[in-house]
């Protein structure tokens, strides 16, 4: 097991995200997912970082993510300001990644600006089922020509979405195929085809095998469930292609890097996986953790 692991899925759930309802999911998620019950009340920063560091993990990436269009009543983000304050106060364990939202047109483009510019985040956030999009939508267009200009990559969920809250069923309408006319489309974005492709794992191994520049990120399942056919890739023509995550408080990264170790990758495609990866498509991430 490596001692310098970067996650690159991690949600802000300190106590104040979740009084405030701005974590996405209720308690029958928490249910289902198996949360502690001490956690679910929210974790402090503090005893986060106590968490990475028992696990092994040097960096992480937080989303300032943006669910829904804020027209809709189950809608919730968490302002890029309130992850800039971590990452200012944490520089060498927490980088931001900027979610987006591409109903607000004009003025996203100009919050990616701000947020990379002026932030100092690493990459963009899109979460499709929150918005009923596609990642092939004509509205998304616009966000991925502006992450090719600012030089970030995006990573958005792909594969079904599950029930985040009991009264909010949306469907699931990331399938991982298609991202392939996105990927034809900016052949210089990186694309990061996160939570697997669950239950579609192999059509999101046939888009990486395909595209240069698309990725798989795995997490929010627990690695031990990872499909054979996506370890079997990870560990020999894949291992370039795929980084790990933990999509916390979903899985926490003890677990996951102590599951992941299990499968017995060679030590060339732990590393790759685990920090290599990382660092290779967040072009701007190996600067900032260096300061």
């Amino acid at each position: 097991m490596t001692d310098r692991a970067i996650d690159i899925v991690v949600n802000l759930f300190t106590p104040e995200a979740v009084s405030n309802g701005q974590t996405g999911f209720d308690a029958t998620f928490m249910e289902q997912v198996r949360m502690p019950a001490d956690m679910r009340g929210g974790v402090t920063i503090d005893d986060y970082l106590r968490r990475m560091d028992r696990a092994g993990v040097e960096h992480s990436l937080l989303i300032a993510v943006r669910a829904g269009a804020r027209t809709r009543t189950y809608a919730f983000e968490i302002p890029y300001a309130d992850v800039a304050l971590w990452c200012g106060k944490y520089p060498d364990r927490f980088s931001g990644l900027a979610g987006v939202d591409p109903t607000m047109g004009m003025q996203q483009l100009r919050d990616l600006e701000h947020a990379v510019n002026e932030l100092g985040f690493v990459g963009a956030h899109f979460y499709p089922h929150w918005f009923q999009m596609p990642p092939d939508a004509a509205q998304c267009y616009p966000v991925y020509a502006k992450c090719c200009e600012l030089g970030i990559p995006i990573m958005m969920q792909v594969g079904q979405n599950l029930i985040y809250q009991k009264d909010v069923r949306l469907p699931s309408v990331a399938r991982p195929i298609l991202l392939d006319q996105v990927a034809i489309d900016f052949p210089e974005l990186k694309l990061i085809g996160i939570h697997v492709g669950t239950p579609w794992a192999e059509e999101m191994i046939a888009m990486a095998w395909k595209h240069a520049n698309v990725f798989i990120g795995i997490d929010a399942y627990a690695p031990k469930h990872l499909p054979d056919a996506l370890v079997r890739y990870m560990d020999s023509y894949g291992r370039e292609k795929v980084l790990w995550g933990t999509d916390w408080p979903v899985i926490d990264p003890e677990r996951g890097l102590a599951e992941l170790a299990d499968h017995g990758l060679r030590p060339e495609a732990h590393r790759l996986v685990v920090r290599d990866n990382a660092l290779r498509v967040f072009d701007k991430l190996e600067a900032r953790m260096a300061r």
